[in-house]
């Protein structure tokens, strides 16, 4: 398995309704991350790019998501891996706080 640079493993934040109450209520923070990324290498990203103690990681690969035009299927979006990251109490993100 070849080795995934710190920065590729976070692609982008999801910023969502959702995601920003799991900010708000819970500590929890939501990427897109790498599809070969594992949630060890997940963790080292999140507290090295962002100087945070991380609690977990929970990751998810979000399904491919197909659309009709007429009787022709095609791809609306693509399949890609999802991280929820929970960081200890007291921690958060500044990017998030806007």
């Amino acid at each position: 398995m070849p080795e995934i640079h710190l920065y590729d493993v976070i692609r982008r934040p999801i910023v969502t309704e959702k995601s920003n109450i799991m900010t708000d209520e819970l500590n929890q923070y939501v990427f897109e991350v790498d599809p070969g990324a594992n949630k060890i290498q997940i963790r080292e990203a999140i507290e090295i790019i962002f100087g945070k103690r991380v609690k977990k990681v929970n990751t998810m690969v979000m399904p491919a998501k197909r659309g009709m035009r007429g009787r022709r299927a095609y791809m609306r979006s693509k399949q890609w891996k999802k991280a929820i990251v929970t960081l200890e109490p007291g921690e958060e993100i500044e990017l998030f706080n806007v």
